[in-house]
């Protein structure tokens, strides 16, 4: 029984509230996600943490390339804040309902981490390939002023965009049964609750998805393809080594994150159903952010050095 709220327009019933219904159907499993979904978040957020605390403690990693993991890390953070602790509380309540505003809230922080991330990656590529295809150029390519600069971009662009973005979707009105076939307010499930015909909105949407998803992949693409160049050239098997294990970690999160936002945001909506977007959006709201910081860590010669001096080695 849905504990949406209606309200009548004409024939139909508009809803201002809408009810979650991803895990209707495990209600036995409930206190079980639970646990392990907080496990899983506690150690996301812990792991971001130690990463934010040991780049902003260890002057030798006081660069460039780790002031954007530093960005990454915080919107990691907020990335899987903006939706599992409303998945928390959703599994252990009987109500399982969001206002129609805190369903628009959560969508635009969502979508705003997103974006950026997508445009901080692109970043994170630039960096390496300035790095190893113009090292005698590399301070003043990336200095702290062109840093600052292209965070700054990277989060103006995710506010701008997916404020129209957002706007735009909770216009519409909204009818049926007022269930969203999800466990947060993700795009498609909430579009599909619209009384009106959305096609025209949604090839403009695509449209935008193709721009501002795939623009930074194309130039991660292109920096990668400069930079295989660039190692290929490396006369000795150790130089080589050394040059691709720098950009090793980076290549990994960009696989998983752009598996997942390709596979979800740029297929059309009669290709989506209730069970893949599901089982996608747990991969990158809920296990992707628990893998970076081992990503970051595990295969970081100095990232592991630092944890190894810092006084968060006594108490682990």
């Amino acid at each position: 029984m849905s504990n949406s709220e209606p309200t009548m327009i004409g024939n139909q019933s508009v809803y201002t509230k809408f009810t979650f219904v991803a895990f209707s159907a495990l209600a036995e499993l409930q206190p079980v996600l639970f646990v392990v979904f907080l496990a899983i978040y506690l150690f996301t957020v812990g792991g971001n943490l130690i990463i934010i605390y040991l780049i902003c403690a260890t002057p030798a990693l006081r660069t460039p390339m780790y002031f954007f993991l530093m960005n990454l890390s915080f919107l990691e953070m907020c990335y899987t804040t903006s939706v599992v602790p409303q998945v928390l509380v959703h599994l252990l309540a009987e109500n399982k309902t969001i206002s129609m505003g805190g369903c628009a809230a959560q969508m635009y922080a969502f979508t705003i981490l997103g974006l950026t991330e997508c445009c901080l990656l692109a970043a994170m590529a630039y960096d390496r390939f300035v790095a190893i295809c113009y090292p005698l150029h590399y301070t003043l390519l990336m200095g702290p002023r062109v840093c600052l600069k292209l965070t700054a971009a990277f989060w103006t662009t995710g506010v701008v965009v997916e404020s129209a973005h957002t706007a735009w979707i909770f216009t519409l009105p909204f009818c049926g049964t007022g269930e969203i076939q999800h466990f947060f307010c993700d795009i498609m499930p909430v579009v599909k609750l619209a009384c009106v015909d959305t096609s025209q909105n949604e090839i403009v949407m695509f449209a935008a998805s193709v721009l501002f998803i795939m623009s930074p992949c194309l130039l991660i693409l292109y920096s990668y393809m400069r930079i295989l160049v660039a190692i290929l050239r490396i006369p000795s098997t150790a130089g080589k080594c050394k040059a691709f294990s720098t950009c090793s970690s980076h290549i990994l999160v960009v696989s998983l994150f752009y598996g997942t936002a390709l596979s979800t945001y740029l297929q059309p909506k009669t290709a989506h159903s209730p069970e893949t977007d599901k089982a996608t959006a747990l991969m990158y709201t809920v296990v992707t952010p628990a893998l970076n910081p081992l990503i970051y860590t595990l295969r970081n010669k100095e990232v592991k050095e630092a944890f190894q001096r810092s006084p968060l080695r006594q108490m682990v």
